[in-house]
């Protein structure tokens, strides 16, 4: 069956799919009208070779009709029906039979085309790619034999036409069969790695909200004791169970908890869900945002933002994901390098690109510490950070020795700011 053209949103994301087919029926229909044209092209100029003349002008006037009145039903598979392909196959094979009746002895065993001549070829084309290379095959058949019946023979031209309608017949249908299992996984591919963005973004709010809150409660329990400790040790195995189903991709979206630090020794983010853009009282559309609004309110005694003087403009979305990416890497600071540790925070306005720039003056991140956290279930920084910054076109980059402390530079291209942009002035 053929697959229209068509949009699919899943996770976020557009995933459009075009027939690979559809091409291959346009050129059928045209192949038919210029084909019929040259089978009257061919009765015009051999008319007065006819025998009986008045049966090739009635043939070829049903011939004509029956093209013009089914234009449309080869123009997709939905509307190409087998009964439509029976009945196209019948004319062709009835004005095979009928050209000996028409016309004289000596043309037909000289070679003289039939009377539909190679529109015939056209209803076997139909079969070819509806069916593919089996229907082609059988229909070619069709047609073969009743050009020998009408020849009275094998003769050799008719041999070579023959056989060059079986083989067009079944390659093409061939090819036609290995196009619809190259678009299936084509499909296939694309839906999965649609879904595979979504999980990813549903395991990010997971990890803002959700774990953040079970390691805490995990941390405050075993702190007081008692009764509280047993909550904490329950708490603690809830949060390794959930990592676990969010690092092999089993997620369910729970939602709503507000984050806290993960007190866990391992590199591991936390921040929480995208901010909004803050109210424009110039802009009710969701057009671009200035990023330093989001970014400010992260200043504080042991927080420095460096920032430009001119807004740094990024659609709501983009920016919103960006400031949810600092975010989660402050925490970090937070987490890892000490609650006296310090931090900067520069943003940067590039020509083509926004760039972000967070670095402390903690102990540094050892070799191999990341893709430790990431193989232990601690995805903070797989997902809350360079999983934000993928999905939004961009990079994420650590720079990081003992001691020394820690850069994280993330970097969003223009593009998403500059089309929310003119979205907005459009819709002004």
């Amino acid at each position: 069956m053929t697959e229209r053209s068509r949009g699919e949103r899943a996770g976020g994301e557009r995933v459009v799919r075009m027939s690979v087919e559809q091409p291959l029926w346009q050129a059928l229909t045209a192949y038919r009208v210029l084909t019929l044209l040259y089978a009257l092209g061919l009765c015009v100029y051999s008319f007065e070779d006819y025998d009986h003349p008045l049966g090739a002008v009635v043939y070829l006037a049903v011939l004509t009709l029956w093209t013009a009145l089914t234009f449309r039903m080869v123009s997709s598979a939905e509307r190409c029906t087998r009964q439509f392909l029976v009945g196209d196959l019948g004319i062709a094979v009835t004005g095979i039979l009928l050209t000996p009746l028409v016309d004289t002895h000596d043309r037909i065993v000289q070679g003289t085309p039939t009377l539909p001549s190679i529109w015939t070829m056209g209803a076997v084309l139909g079969f070819a790619i509806k069916g593919g290379w089996r229907w082609g095959a059988s229909a070619s058949t069709v047609v073969c034999a009743a050009n020998v019946i009408e020849r009275g023979g094998f003769a050799q031209d008719t041999v070579h036409m023959l056989m060059l309608v079986w083989v067009a017949s079944v390659a093409i249908g061939y090819v036609v069969e290995v196009a619809r299992a190259s678009e299936r996984t084509l499909a296939r591919a694309l839906r999965i790695e649609a879904a595979t963005r979504e999980r990813e973004r549903l395991a990010r709010d997971i990890h803002d909200s959700v774990l953040q809150v079970l390691a805490m409660v995990q941390r405050r329990g075993a702190a007081i004791g008692g009764e509280a400790a047993e909550l904490g040790r329950m708490a603690g195995e809830q949060e390794i169970a959930l990592r676990t189903l969010v690092s092999t991709g089993l997620v369910t979206p729970p939602r709503g908890a507000d984050a806290a630090p993960d007190p866990g020794g391992l590199p591991d983010a936390a921040g929480p869900s995208a901010p909004p853009c803050p109210p424009d009282p110039e802009r009710s559309d969701g057009g671009p945002c200035d990023l330093r609004a989001l970014l400010a309110p992260h200043a504080g005694a042991r927080v420095t933002f460096s920032e430009p003087g001119a807004p740094v403009l990024l659609s709501a979305g983009v920016a919103g994901e960006l400031a949810a990416a600092v975010g989660a890497a402050l925490d970090n600071v937070r987490v890892h390098a000490g609650e006296e540790a310090h931090a900067w925070i520069l943003l940067e306005d590039e020509p083509d690109a926004v760039m972000v720039t967070v670095r402390d003056d903690g102990p540094g991140i050892p070799e191999g510490r990341l893709a430790d956290a990431e193989a232990e279930g601690r995805l903070g920084v797989a997902l809350s950070i360079r999983g934000r910054l993928r999905d939004l076109g961009g990079t994420a980059a650590w720079i990081s020795a003992p001691g020394q402390g820690t850069e994280v530079e993330l970097t969003v291209p223009k593009a998403p700011a500059k089309k929310a942009k003119a979205k907005g002035e459009a819709a002004r």
